[in-house]
This record gives structure tokens, C-alpha cells and sequence, in this order.
């Protein structure tokens, strides 16, 4: 079964077991040596998978430094990715449990519910990753996660580990805005061109939004930067213009 179907199978799971509706149950808490990265460039040593003498702590740095809360997850997430060598696997499993639990109104509000005890989060988190056969480290991520009533913030959480896998990476997200998906010779000519703009040391991840309300034409956001040529923002500069004054003595 596909990764995204195992997830959906866990989180069906989770429905049909009823946390939201149970007591406090006394599962064992697993015996894993959990540590949080503290602020971004202090970082205090966390090995998630109970692991750490079989890998070196070797010089492994998050690619770019992250602030608050989501961030110092995000960053704890990455450096033990990488120093278990299974980023890619990370990533994917984080992404995919994202998109699956927004299709599931009842997990979604167990997140979010702190009301619910920390032991009842963990065993949730841990049911739906053993049937979705998470790897070790995604799993005590978030059981740590429930465990700390951070589980409610995966969505930023998440984010931010994408910010960090693509500065390893050396990608470049950019997000084009239209009106319809674009022709696949279109989007082509626009990731050569975004390319020849960030030069050969970057790789361009593109990815498409449909926005009606543009009204045609695009908006390209990268690198903090956005070029907003769609024919609504060209209509407001044109009603500006129209709008403005005119000054007789240039006439």
C-alpha cells in the first residue's frame, strides 16, 4: 500500500478508535531519549531515535537558522533526519500526514485539543504511525509532539522543515498565481526563466495556485520577491491613474 494510503488507513484508524472521546488511558510511555533544539544556533544535542551511539555527531547544521517555537521543531526534526540518513523519508511522511489530516475534521480537532491528556496524544500518534509504518524518527517526532501539546502546530512545523530539506537542497520555491493551471509549455518557460534569475547554483521547485480573482495574467512570489503581473493589479494602477489629478500647468 502507498505511503499516503497507509496514512489514511492510520488516521481511519484513529477514528474508529474514539480518542477524542476517551479518558485518560495509562499507556506505557516509550523509553526514547527526546531532546528540543533550543534557539536556533543554540542548539542542545537531541537524538529522537534512542540511536545516538551508532551515529556521529559529527558537524551537522541546520542550512539556515529558524526562530521560535515551530522553528526550534523544525530544526530538532532536520538535524536528526540527517544524522540518521533518512531525510527524504522524513519529509515525505511529514508532508503526507499533513494532507491527510486535513481530510479528517476529527483529527484535526483531537490536534488541537489540549483538553486531551498527553498520554492519550501519544498513543493516537503512535497507532497511526504504526499503521502507516512511519520510520523511527517521524514517530518519536510526534509523539513528542503530542506529548508536549505541540501537535496542533504540525502545519508550521512542517513548513519549517520544508524551508530547511530545500536550503539543503539548494531549491527555490516559487509560487505562480493564475486564473487556470498553466499549459505545460508555459510553466516550462517559466521555471527556464526563474532558473536563468537565481543562476546555476539554485534549483527552482515551482508551484501552481488558481486564483479567479486576478483576473488573468500572473503573480510569480520567490526569494521574498514578488512580480505581480496579473490584470487586476493593472486595472487598480489604471484606475489610480485615472483617478489622480491632472496637474494643468505641465499641459
Amino acid at each position: 500500500m502507498a505511503l499516503s494510503g497507509r496514512i489514511r488507513s492510520g488516521i481511519s484508524l484513529f477514528n474508529k478508535l474514539g480518542y477524542l472521546s476517551s479518558d485518560s488511558l495509562s499507556a506505557q510511555r516509550s523509553t526514547l531519549t527526546r531532546t528540543l533544539i533550543a534557539p536556533a544556533n543554540s542548539v542542545a544535542s537531541r537524538n529522537f531515535s534512542a540511536q545516538s551511539g551508532q551515529q556521529k555527531e559529527e558537524n551537522v547544521k541546520v542550512p539556515k537558522a529558524l526562530f521560535g517555537g515551530s522553528g526550534n521543531y523544525a530544526s530538532a526534526l532536520y538535524l536528526a533526519a540527517v544524522k540518521s540518513n533518512v531525510l527524504d523519508k522524513v519529509e515525505s511522511e511529514i508532508l503526507d500526514l499533513v494532507e491527510a489530516a486535513k481530510n479528517s475534521p476529527t483529527f484535526s480537532q483531537f490536534a488541537k485539543d489540549l483538553s486531551v491528556p498527553s498520554e492519550t496524544r501519544a498513543k493516537a500518534v503512535q497507532e497511526v504511525a504504526s499503521q502507516a509504518k512511519f520510520s523511527e524518527i517521524t514517530t518519536n517526532f510526534l509523539v513528542l509532539l503530542a506529548e508536549n501539546g505541540r501537535l496542533r502546530n504540525i502545519d508550521t512545523i512542517a513548513k519549517r522543515f520544508i524551508e530547511l530539506t530545500m536550503a539543503y537542497k539548494g531549491e527555490t520555491k516559487a509560487i505562480v498565481t493564475t486564473v487556470i493551471p498553466l499549459p505545460p509549455a508555459e510553466e516550462k518557460e517559466l521555471r527556464e526563466t526563474l532558473q536563468e534569475i537565481l543562476g546555476a547554483g539554485k534549483k527552482v521547485k515551482l508551484e501552481q495556485k488558481i486564483d479567479p480573482s486576478i483576473l488573468g495574467g500572473l503573480v510569480v512570489e520567490f526569494d521574498q520577491k514578488v512580480f505581480d503581473m496579473s490584470i487586476k493589479t493593472r486595472a487598480l494602477q489604471m484606475e489610480r491613474f485615472l483617478r489622480d489629478p491632472v496637474n494643468i500647468s505641465n499641459i
